[in-house]
C-alpha cells in the first residue's frame, strides 16, 4: 500500500460522508452497527461480482485471511506481483515463502481504493480479473481517509469461511455468541486476531461507495448554500 494525499477536490466529499454517520447513531447502536458492516459487504460484493466479502480492520487482516482461507500458511510457497516491501515482511512473518515462478498461483489480487479512482472502480476490479473463477481480490480502502479498512472478495466460500474464522467476534464467533453452540467447528483456527473492522469506518466506506460519482452535485451544493448565506 502506498501513501496517498487527499486532494482538496474531495473535501466536501469527505466531511458529507464524516458528518452524516456521525448523525446517523452508528456508534451508539449494535444493530446499525451490525447492518453497517452487512451493508458494505453487499455494496463491495455487488461491485466486485464476488459471492463472498469479508471485512477487515487493516489490509495485514485482509492478507492474512487470504493466505489462511487458501491454506498458504508456514512452510507454503506463493507469488504475488509487485510485492511491497510490507507484504514482504509480512510472509516473511507468517513463514510463507515469496516466489516469483510462474507456475505457482498468485496468491491474491490487490487494489488501493482512492478517491482518484474510486468513480471507476468497477473497471479497475474488471482489468484485474482472471480467467479463474476462484480469483482472490484484496481491495484496501485505507487511502480513503477514514481510517484502516480492508476487504476480501472470492467466490469460494471455504476461502471466506476460514478467512472468517481468522477474526475474533467474525461472524461464526457472534452467532456463537448468541446461540452458545459452536457455529462450524470443522474451520476453529488454533489461533485469531483482532481484525473486526470498526463499523464506524466501516460505516464512512459504505456510504462513499454509494454515493459515487457525485462530484457534480456535490458542487452544484457547494454553491447553492454560498449563495443562500450571502
Amino acid at each position: 500500500m502506498t501513501d496517498s494525499v487527499i486532494q482538496k477536490d474531495n473535501y466536501f466529499s469527505l466531511s458529507f460522508v464524516l458528518s452524516r454517520v456521525l448523525n446517523s447513531g452508528v456508534i451508539m447502536s449494535i444493530e446499525k452497527n451490525e447492518n453497517e458492516l452487512k451493508g458494505l459487504e453487499k455494496s463491495i460484493s455487488k461491485i466486485t461480482k464476488a459471492k463472498h466479502v469479508a471485512l477487515f480492520n487493516s489490509y495485514t487482516g485482509a492478507v492474512h485471511g487470504a493466505l489462511w482461507g487458501q491454506n498458504i500458511v508456514h512452510g507454503s510457497s506463493t507469488r504475488l506481483e509487485q510485492a511491497t516491501d510490507q507484504e514482504r515482511k509480512f510472509l516473511y512473518w507468517l513463514g510463507v515463502n515469496l516466489e516469483d515462478d510462474l507456475d505457482i498461483g498468485l496468491g491474491f489480487t490487490t487494489i488501493s481504493v482512492n478517491w482518484q479512482n474510486l468513480n471507476e472502480l468497477e473497471e479497475v476490479v474488471l482489468s484485474k480479473a482472471t480467467s479463474t473463477q476462484n480469483q482472490v481480490l484484496v481491495l484496501d480502502f485505507t487511502d480513503l481517509g477514514f481510517g484502516p479498512c480492508a476487504a476480501l472478495a472470492v467466490n469460494d466460500i471455504s476461502i471466506w469461511k476460514k478467512a472468517e474464522r481468522l477474526k475474533i467476534f467474525g461472524a461464526f464467533d457472534l452467532k456463537t455468541m448468541w446461540t452458545q453452540e459452536e457455529s462450524d467447528s470443522d474451520i476453529e483456527p488454533a489461533i485469531q486476531f483482532n481484525y473486526r473492522l470498526s463499523p464506524l469506518v466501516g460505516a464512512c466506506v459504505k456510504l462513499t461507495l454509494l454515493r459515487r460519482n457525485h462530484q457534480n452535485e456535490d458542487r452544484f451544493h457547494t454553491k447553492a448554500v454560498g449563495t443562500t448565506f450571502r
